[in-house]
């Protein structure tokens, strides 16, 4: 990686200004490599954003724009660095234990998990040379320089690495969910490397204990997901959200071990109806449950009053769509099957004596509850002149409905427009209440 010394001025001294305006200066930058240059400016401004730690080390090369695009934001890799040194404090000593990010592009999430996986030899896998160059310089400043660099597809280092036999094996893998004209894929089978093909050759392998940690698209139902994977070789999903925008769909497999994966090393029956955990996050709170309670009943719908609290759930579960199980684990009841929106149905502001714990998700609590007719609209919109506007199950878009309301955007007043369990429309006003309200 040889760069001249004019070149890393120019970036020294262009660090903050807009990479646009530069590159309309290409004619005055004689014996500048401007490409790379830009690349090297956006790319720290983009990791300011997304990667402060790594945007805090000097000496860091960046990739191409698409690649800094692509890769993993801080929080999420932070969370997966957490996973993975979960998964590795509670395993049993193993001779070579491995952790490999078989698709390691830019190496973010693998710089934050590998830091996790300490006394396990660690690999950095990628097929694209550039980025191994990149990871060659760039991981050594990190506090890397054990890691193991490896130009390779993801099947070729697997293939190798499976001939070596036993030892523990904790791989990670994020597919390019992109075909060959950059159009955007979802479904397991069209992602790069297919995965199946992956999870069949794994399972096909004997000795030590294999997990991969697979994550997939938001966008992909994490049902289907599960069922495409094979119930029986997955033992957790995880939907991640930061500042309430999901994010990330991660799955954690253990391929061809169902007997180990089982409660008490039963058998194959035993592990294809053994639950799989699923969790919800955002930020720093989780909402853990079986995956089977995902899908039970909800409590009786309810009606919004006055004085009431408003319960919206954070996106991860609006994701998971575990309303049910919600709804049960803090006595909430539904306002109608597909609002999403819930107060409390046993004793006032939701304390019900149930588990516990800080609600996941924004509490609101309700100043008024109206139609749409204009007398009723009148007088609990007395005195707003600026609202933040969501609509759940109602026929406008909240853009429509602020038009409609004619208020500004903005302020502490909330208005959700929504439908009842009778098939009723309403806004219901509200405010913010104790967000961290434990019921």
């Amino acid at each position: 990686m040889t760069i001249n010394d004019a070149t890393r001025q120019f970036v020294r001294q262009h660090t903050d200004d807009d990479v646009r305006l530069l590159a309309l200066q290409a004619h005055a930058t004689a014996g500048i490599d401007l490409p790379w240059a830009l690349d090297q400016i956006r790319g720290r401004q983009v990791a300011q954003r997304k990667v402060p730690s790594w945007a805090a080390v000097d000496g860091i090369v960046y990739p191409p724009h698409l690649s800094m695009e692509q890769c993993s934001s801080e929080p999420t890799a932070r969370y997966k660095a957490q996973l993975v040194r979960r998964l590795l404090d509670g395993a049993a000593p193993s001779p070579a234990p491995l952790f490999a990010d078989l698709t390691g592009g830019f190496g973010v999430d693998f710089s934050l998990m590998a830091k996790a996986a300490r006394g396990w030899r660690t690999v950095y896998v990628e097929r694209n040379p550039q980025l191994c160059d990149l990871a060659r310089h760039n991981l050594p400043l990190l506090g890397l320089g054990d890691a193991e660099v490896v130009c390779a597809t993801a099947d070729v280092f697997l293939a190798a690495r499976l001939q070596e036999g036993a030892g523990d094996c904790l791989f990670y893998l994020d597919p390019a969910r992109r075909d060959d004209h950059g159009g955007r894929t979802y479904a397991l089978a069209d992602c790069s490397p297919n995965v199946l093909e992956l999870l069949d050759r794994l399972a096909g392998r004997q000795g030590g204990r294999r997990r991969v940690l697979l994550k997939l698209s938001p966008m992909l139902d994490w049902r289907k997901a599960v069922g495409d994977l094979g119930p029986q070789t997955v033992s957790e999903v995880h939907i991640v959200s930061v500042q309430n925008e999901c994010k990330e769909l991660l799955v954690l497999l253990e391929p061809g071990a169902p007997a180990a994966c089982a409660p008490d090393g039963g058998d194959d029956e035993t592990r294809a109806t053994a639950p799989i955990t699923l969790c919800c996050v955002n930020d720093d709170q989780a909402f853990r449950l079986p995956s089977a309670a995902a899908d039970c009943a909800a409590l009786p719908y309810g009606r919004p009053e006055a004085g009431q609290l408003l319960m919206e759930p954070n996106a991860s579960i609006m994701k998971a769509g575990c309303f049910g199980a919600l709804s049960q684990r803090f006595r909430l009841a539904p306002l109608a099957r597909d609002s999403h929106l819930f107060v409390p149905s046993a004793a006032p502001d939701g304390a019900s004596g149930g588990e516990g714990g800080a609600f996941p998700g924004r509490v609101f609590r309700i100043g008024a509850v109206t139609t749409m007719g204009k007398r009723e609209l009148r007088h609990a919109l007395q005195g707003i002149d600026r609202a933040n506007i969501a609509t759940r199950n109602f026929p406008l878009k909240a853009d429509q409905l602020r038009r409609r309301l004619k208020l500004r955007d903005g302020g502490d007043t909330y208005i959700f427009g929504t439908t009842l369990a009778d098939g009723s429309h309403v806004l219901i006003v509200c405010r913010k209440a104790d967000e961290q309200k434990n019921f």
